[in-house]
């Protein structure tokens, strides 16, 4: 099974809320098809009436444009934090210029009830909501009811029986849209708060691991050099008048160093071990984010600690060369086991020109894997790959480990020769 490492689920997380931003956006433009349809409709059919003619509908399929270029600026814009006044005034004033065409269709009056919707994305109060609703409705419902005694004279419902009808009608519609758009802003505003929520804990973490280190070591070195300076002062005291105490002293001094060196030396491995599983699916991670293709096979099970600790290494380095050194399009890393060793192979296309030389980063991993009684072996291979390879030898079943034979764990440089 593979193993995500923190690059990967920061990764991840990003993807899915630049996603999840991508389908958000693109259903607001969407919905921008419920005022530019109806309004090329109703225009089609003012032209085939002859209530407008050429000039008048090429003005308003060049407003049609306008509109929808302002909605789109305040959908985006209110999604990111809000629109400016001055995209708000523009897209309104092309709205009610547009919104005149009631006057000859009744189907461009879903022009101003769309721009109040996206105007509604923005931060704004309810007060300011609600006067934006009602503005909208008044604006329409007297030119809808002018339209409707323009366009059949003489009915039977006078003009303010149809005002008292139409205003109501528009606030309803404007509330509703408004509250969709809304709710679905605050829907992406909470994936964002996720996202941030997440970040801040991953720092935190990071903090408070930083702050155990630093309380380990101080436990740790905080008794042993405070018993280092006393013993000390005690033995310049005693040099001249009492030298066999100041030796016995000083042999204190010794011996309490090694042990404070032993125990930083412990815990400091305990914070440096890494894992091959994580190691090899953070390398592929990396080497994918640089773009070079990484191919791995699967790792083999019931490998020693200290092998898969080694190899770990090894993978570590590898990647950290293939990134700085070379110029390769792709990575293949393959672990092999024979029964009584192991083997693990990377190998690149990209291999530069070396000066034959190993750097600091290989010449660690050859003492790391020496150890183990292994040995590294890096160079080209046929035209232009390079292969980093490390075979380990397997302990067997009643071969008796000693604590003091384990690979110490040093920093792993990231110099080295170009892989």
């Amino acid at each position: 099974m593979a193993v995500a490492t923190t690059a990967d689920l920061e990764a991840q997380d990003t993807r899915r809320l630049e996603r999840y931003r991508r389908v958000t956006h693109r259903s607001f433009m969407l919905a921008a098809l419920g005022f530019i349809l109806p309004s090329l409709i109703g225009l089609i059919a003012a032209y085939g009436d002859g209530r407008v003619g050429v000039p008048v509908a090429l003005a308003v399929i060049a407003g049609l444009g306008a509109l929808t270029w302002g909605y789109s600026r305040l959908v985006r814009t209110g999604l990111e934090g809000g629109a400016s006044l001055r995209d708000i005034v523009l897209s309104g004033a092309v709205a009610a210029a547009l919104s005149l065409m009631i006057l000859v269709n009744p189907l461009f009056n879903v022009l101003a009830v769309f721009w109040v919707s996206a105007v509604a994305l923005s931060p704004r109060t309810r007060r300011e909501i609600i006067a934006l609703c009602l503005g909208a409705a008044a604006f329409c419902s007297v030119l809808s009811t002018v339209a409707v005694e323009r366009l059949n004279p003489g009915g039977d419902l006078p003009w303010y029986g149809l005002l008292a009808i139409t205003f109501p009608l528009y606030v309803a519609i404007c509330w509703v849209v408004v509250f969709t758009n809304r709710y679905q802003r605050r829907m992406w505003i909470m994936h964002q708060e996720t996202h941030a929520a997440r970040d801040a804990l991953a720092r935190l973490a990071v903090t408070e691991e930083r702050l155990r280190f630093s309380r380990d070591l101080h436990d740790l070195l905080g008794h042993s050099l405070s018993l280092i300076a006393v013993k000390s002062e005690l033995a310049i005291r005693m040099t001249e008048t009492d030298p066999a105490r100041a030796g016995a002293e000083m042999a204190d001094v010794r011996n309490t160093a090694r042990e404070a060196l032993r125990e930083v030396r412990a815990a400091v491995s305990g914070y440096r071990e890494v894992e091959l599983d994580v190691e090899l699916a953070g390398a592929r991670a990396v080497l994918e984010a640089a773009g070079i293709r990484c191919e791995a096979g699967e790792l083999p099970g019931a490998l020693p600690p200290e092998v898969r600790a080694v190899l770990a290494w090894v993978i570590r380095e590898g990647t950290t060369n293939v990134i700085k050194h070379s110029q390769a399009a792709r990575c293949a890393v393959s672990l092999t086991s024979y029964g009584d060793s192991v083997a693990l192979e990377m190998r690149n296309d990209g291999a530069s020109g070396g000066d034959g030389t190993d750097g600091s980063g290989l010449t660690g991993l050859a003492e790391r894997v020496a150890v183990l009684g292994g040995e590294i072996t890096a160079g080209r291979h046929g035209r232009g790959d390079f292969v980093l390879r490390a075979d380990i030898p397997l302990p067997g079943p009643d071969t008796d480990e000693d604590e003091d034979t384990a690979p110490e764990a040093v920093p792993a440089s990231t110099a080295g020769r170009s892989a």
